[in-house]
């Protein structure tokens, strides 16, 4: 189906596809009510994704084309991955647009494109294995109780807490010298273990004898334990020892205003985008909080403003962030809904703030909605095909922002001379005086390219009736290059041409072959000869052909030792 859509030319967003959701519901819309309860809402998911695909698939032809003219119709294993990969071109609709073009794929690209496929497979199933989730020796797992947290009400625990096992690089050990890196795992913390994707506290564990063991993470191991990653900075630490916990406060405060935004962000997107949007994941740190949903389309600025207007203006209402212990089937009944991530028992924490946002999660939360401060977007991205992020920021992480914005402000206007509202006005007028200069600039280009190639026709030389052009042009740019090689194919019926220019020690290429001389020489073979002797490549049609290579002496001597390559093609 796409390459026959692809040899229709780019979709356009009234596409095909879209039209077969009709008859689909009158058919299933019995067994899932949904496609014709939801129609609307799923034709203009459909319409999106399609003019989505036609778009990206027609940026990879273009880009396939260029990539065979320019190695003269052929693909490595690395090129065939990076269509794939990065521009969405399908290897299969890539395979058989060479073989209708009678080429073919370097040797071994199909083999080589496998390969590199099953490394990006590899990497993508290593980042996915969320580290919190790691595991513990089945003989720990089995012997050990399950972590308490104590962490919701107090960030501090002074005592009562036991060492019941120490690892070090996996394996368990019965202590842990100063120095020395370790996961410490107790019977019962204040830290927070990263999971629902709010990160883990940091701080410090300390004891008898100037005992310091400096947390730099917390993560859940094998589900129910919690792990502090850090080095012991002073004193010995043995299993069955007994310590004192501290939370970094200030940093654990960050990533409570930014998880419960997350809340509020998810319902005023509920709200404004619709009930199909659910959270996809999160990532709730101490500098920001991102929020990854469903949604089909790129979020205009009107909608984004509206539900940072509403998130806030739920933040100043303050309601009391009030917290539920219950079980699973009372919590549904009560509205609540459970977030992407999170793993529920029979009993589950219910957040609720006001009438807003009720959702299940076990992080941690503000005590009112007022204590976020204020919630800034700062921007609004496409992360998968049917998924949109939100990146934001809340409290001091947002004063900062905007400090830092203006900040950029105060740069821009003493850089253009004014202030405030002028500044805007004289930006503008700067913007408008370059798009000036620079029409006025192409327009010299283009008078200086016709001046240049009209003398070069005059001077052609004339081998058997072929009219022969080999020169370098200064100060042109690869598109000007083209429009010159098109000016003297106007001006000569017969004619090799190619042509030359440099910019920062790199040199640009482009050849052409019209009438007569058809056939006899090829614009991609004579390029390929230039450009082998100044260490570049280049390829294209019989037709037109471009490349390049390194500028210096010998791509004059290339150009000069052209006349006698094309004199031994022409006889």
């Amino acid at each position: 189906a796409i390459r026959y859509f692809w040899k229709l030319g780019p979709l356009q967003a009234d596409g095909q596809f879209w039209r077969m959701l009709k008859p689909l519901a009158e058919m299933m819309g019995d067994a899932y009510p949904q496609l014709r309860s939801k129609a609307s809402l799923i034709e203009q998911a459909l319409r999106a994704e399609e003019a989505a695909f036609a778009q990206t698939l027609d940026a990879g032809m273009m880009r396939l084309e260029s990539a065979l003219t320019a190695t003269g119709g052929t693909l490595d294993g690395e090129q065939l991955f990076q269509f794939h990969d990065t521009y969405g071109c399908p290897p299969d609709l890539i395979l058989d647009i060479l073989r209708e073009r009678g080429l073919s794929p370097a040797a071994g690209a199909v083999e080589q494109y496998e390969i590199l496929m099953e490394q990006q497979r590899d990497r993508a199933r290593g980042a996915s294995k969320f580290a919190g989730s790691a595991g513990l020796p089945a003989e720990l797992v089995s012997s050990l109780p399950a972590t308490q947290f104590r962490g919701y009400d107090s960030l501090a625990q002074q005592d009562g807490l036991r060492v019941v096992a120490l690892l070090q690089d996996g394996k368990p050990v019965a202590a842990v010298e100063a120095g020395q890196d370790a996961v410490v795992i107790l019977d019962a913390t204040p830290f927070y273990a990263e999971s629902g994707g709010q990160v883990g506290d940091t701080g410090a564990l300390s004891g008898a004898d100037s005992l310091r063991f400096d947390v730099r993470d917390t993560l859940k191991l094998s589900g129910i334990f919690h792990g502090h990653l850090g080095r012991l900075a002073s004193g010995r630490l043995v299993v069955g020892q007994p310590v004192s916990a501290q939370v970094d406060g200030e940093r654990r405060q960050a990533i409570v205003l930014n998880h419960s935004a997350t809340h509020l962000l998810h319902a005023a997107l509920r709200k404004v985008l619709g009930e199909h949007v659910t959270q996809k994941g999160s990532l709730v740190a101490p500098d920001r909080l991102r929020f990854d949903f469903s949604h089909f389309q790129p979020i205009g600025a009107k909608d984004l403003a509206t539900i940072e207007a509403m998130v806030n203006a739920e933040i100043r209402r303050n309601p009391v962030a009030e917290v539920h212990d219950m079980g699973m089937a009372e919590a549904i009944e009560f509205g609540a809904m459970a977030l992407f991530g999170e793993k529920y028992g029979e009993r589950v924490r219910v957040l609720r703030m006001g009438d807003f946002s009720t959702e299940l999660c076990g992080g941690t939360h503000v005590h009112g909605t007022g204590d976020i401060g204020v919630f800034k977007i700062i921007s609004e991205a496409g992360v998968a095909a049917g998924v949109r992020r939100i990146e934001a920021v809340t409290g001091e992480g947002a004063l900062a922002w905007f400090a830092d914005q203006q900040r950029r402000l105060d740069e821009v206007s003493e850089l253009v001379g004014a202030r405030g509202d002028d500044a805007v006005e004289k930006l503008r007028h700067l913007l408008e005086r370059q798009k000036k200069l620079e029409r006025e600039l192409e327009s010299f280009k283009a008078k200086a390219t016709a001046g240049a190639t009209s003398s070069l026709a005059d001077r052609a030389a004339d081998i058997g009736g072929v009219k022969l052009i080999a020169a370098r042009l200064e100060g042109l740019d690869g598109k000007a290059l083209r429009d010159a090689m098109d000016m003297l194919k106007e001006k000569l019926t017969d004619a090799v041409i190619i042509l030359a220019s440099a910019e920062g020690g790199k040199a640009s290429l482009v050849a052409g072959v019209k009438g007569s001389a058809l056939g006899r020489v090829k614009a991609g073979e004579l390029l390929s000869h230039v450009a082998g002797q100044i260490g570049g490549k280049g390829g294209g049609r019989p037709d037109m052909a471009q490349g390049g290579g390194q500028d210096g002496p010998a791509l004059i001597t290339a150009l000069e030792g052209v006349r006698d390559w094309v004199a031994q093609r022409l006889a």
